[in-house]
């Protein structure tokens, strides 16, 4: 499953996006992943029982980079359950769409062969959303 949380910076995302962390990582029969370019802003808000990642020292500039990372964070640790990603922009260099469909499927993919639960926020306004963006909001 790929949930997207969207809406312009500075209107809630990443508050919503930690509560759903924590409520998360309460009842997950395996692991929860929190991946943001800048961990530090939510080390106090998040629950220890978190792995937290930060892909700041990693220069990952566009989504097929960051799908390798993601693979590579599956790989080393087969228990996963849920992954949240906040401000893929952010990680991604930039609000560039180009790419971000393709990007969704392989992610869809993902998440049905290893039974992953993704939840992504995006700095984007639902009206200049795509249909895509839309469906997974």
């Amino acid at each position: 499953m790929i949930k997207l949380l969207i809406g312009k910076k500075g209107s809630g995302k990443t508050k919503e996006l930690i509560a759903a962390v924590n409520a998360s990582a309460e009842v997950a029969k395996g692991n929860v992943v929190f991946i943001s370019n800048n961990t530090s802003s939510a080390m106090y808000d998040v629950t220890r029982k978190v792995r937290m990642i930060d892909t700041s020292d990693f220069d990952i500039i566009n989504y097929s980079e960051f799908e390798g990372f993601i693979c590579g964070i599956i790989s080393g640790n087969y228990d996963i359950t849920d992954v949240y990603v906040d401000g893929l922009f952010k990680i991604v260099d930039g609000d560039n769409l180009d790419g971000l469909e393709k990007f969704l499927a392989r992610l869809e993919k993902i998440s049905k062969k290893f039974d992953i639960s993704f939840v992504l926020s995006l700095s984007i306004s639902i009206e200049d959303a795509p249909e895509y963006v839309k469906a997974l909001a």
